[in-house]
């Protein structure tokens, strides 16, 4: 049986902010909050595979210091860009 869509987008925010870093709660964190409720299931997938990646490896990929695997360059690229728009200094 699957999970519904309720509980699995619960549990995705959950883990987007207590990953273990607080970098990577304060990078996953607001992105799951802004964009979860309106991905479809591939998108929700991708993101759920990210979800399992270390943290370790997901800020090098985030602040660009690795490239990150083919799977996930997409998303690393947007969770990126989004991370930047944040927390650019406003006008």
């Amino acid at each position: 049986m699957s999970e519904p869509l309720d509980a699995r987008l619960k549990r995705m925010r959950m883990r987007s902010w207590r990953r273990g870093t607080k970098e990577m709660d304060m990078v996953l964190g607001p992105y799951a909050d802004a964009r979860l409720s309106g991905m479809d299931t591939r998108a929700l997938d991708a993101f759920d595979a990210l979800l399992e990646e270390y943290d370790q490896d997901l800020i090098k990929w985030v602040l660009g210091q690795e490239p990150a695997p083919p799977e996930h360059s997409a998303l690393i690229a947007d969770l990126a860009a989004f991370a930047r728009a944040r927390l650019a200094p406003g006008p």
